[in-house]
This record gives structure tokens, sequence and C-alpha cells, in this order.
């Protein structure tokens, strides 16, 4: 399950949300999607921010409001989108 989850989760970032990051000069990697607990069928998804999101204020609010939401919408089983560097 997990493995189909991720392969959407990359296509998404790929096909959606690299591009509108990297006109910005950053970049995104999927680092993790791991369950919440394990009674639960609640994800959660790591990814780390790269090159000019590195630090930028606006990376929380990029996080929040485009990524996370996006994976939510496609994914309803995604809880949390966290980054980590």
């Amino acid at each position: 399950m997990l493995s189909a989850i991720r392969e959407k989760i990359e296509k998404i970032i790929n096909e959606e949300i690299r591009p509108a990051v990297q006109m910005d000069g950053g970049d995104i990697a999927l680092l993790d999607v791991e369950k919440i607990s394990q009674d639960s069928d609640d994800l959660r998804v790591t990814i780390s921010f790269h090159g000019a999101c590195v630090g930028c204020a606006l990376s929380a609010i990029t996080l929040h409001l485009g990524i996370e939401a996006r994976l939510k919408e496609a994914i309803p089983e995604i809880k949390e989108v966290v980054a980590v560097e």
C-alpha cells in the first residue's frame, strides 16, 4: 500500500509541485511516507527543501498552503506533511 501511495506522491511532486518550486530557484525531495501510528491508516509525509527554498521565509507557507493541501486533496490518508533540513 505505501509503495503505491509513494508513487502517487512522487507523480504529484514531479508533475505539479516541483516545476512551481523550481521557477523560484528551489527544489523539493520526498524523503519518507509513513504511518503515523500502527493502529491507523493516517500518513505522515516528510520532504526536504533545496536551493532557494532553504531558509526562505515563505517555505512554511508553500509547505502548508501549497504542498500539504495538494497532497491531502489527492490522498485523504495524508494527515501531515513535514519538512526537514
